[in-house]
């Protein structure tokens, strides 16, 4: 069977690395999550002091970028793979939201950007692929046959990150936790390279009052009508 890529874009959390892990999972596809990679340089960043509240050495983070290794590791228990940075497992340590609160800052870094999509671009050159992030469809994969773009309003999406770290121990209130949506779509849409953009061709489809069965099933019809009319 001919396999494709599918480009899944949108706004931070929307689910998009959950729908994109349901997908691949289904299709036998590979799943990459470039949010854990943004994430993962993010934490390298406050690991070596080159970003905190009050400041962001943005010029010895470009530097250092060369000692930056970043890798995907299958974990077989878990059913997906893990985010290791300099050959250490990160995945627990990317998902706070200390590392959340900095990360678009990071991405709007137009050389980060440049390493991490030829990265992405190499990782998907023999499709049956599926990949989430904020400029999949526009900028990795202009020519992915299958674009979806995810939004929901900012107060659900906060509720749902909310939920997530109250789960993982992580007591932050959850009017910080909606600062912190608001501003990174702000960063993210408004920011010279690359900027959260729907792609023309893309799919939009806002989650507020779905279910991730309902959306992974709405998503899968649209998988099943583009392979059968290839």
């Amino acid at each position: 069977m001919k396999k494709i890529t599918i480009a899944i874009d949108g706004y931070s959390s929307t689910g998009k690395s959950t729908l994109a892990k349901q997908l691949a999972k289904h299709l036998g596809y590979v799943y990459v999550d470039t949010g854990a990679m943004y994430r993962a340089v993010t934490f390298f960043a406050m690991q070596n002091g080159y970003i905190n509240a009050e400041f962001f050495d943005k010029e010895s983070l470009i530097h250092a970028l060369p000692f930056v290794k970043l890798e995907f590791h299958f974990n077989a228990e878990l059913g997906f793979a893990e985010m290791y940075l300099n050959g250490t497992n990160v995945e627990a340590e990317i998902r706070t939201i200390e590392v959340s609160n900095f990360v678009s800052k990071i991405a709007e870094v137009s050389e980060v950007r440049s390493k991490l999509v030829e990265q992405q671009q190499h990782m998907g050159e023999g499709k049956g692929i599926v990949m989430d992030g904020r400029d999949i469809g526009t900028v990795v994969f202009p020519k992915a046959e299958l674009k979806i773009f995810m939004t929901a309003s900012p107060e659900t999406r906060a509720q749902r990150r909310f939920d997530e770290l109250q789960a993982k121990g992580q007591n932050v209130p959850y009017e910080d936790v909606l600062k912190n949506v608001q501003e990174r779509d702000y960063i993210d849409t408004h920011r010279d390279d690359s900027p959260l953009v729907m792609a023309e061709d893309a799919i939009e489809i806002d989650n507020s009052h779905l279910n991730r069965e309902e959306q992974f099933e709405a998503v899968l019809d649209l998988v099943d009508e583009l392979m059968k009319s290839m």
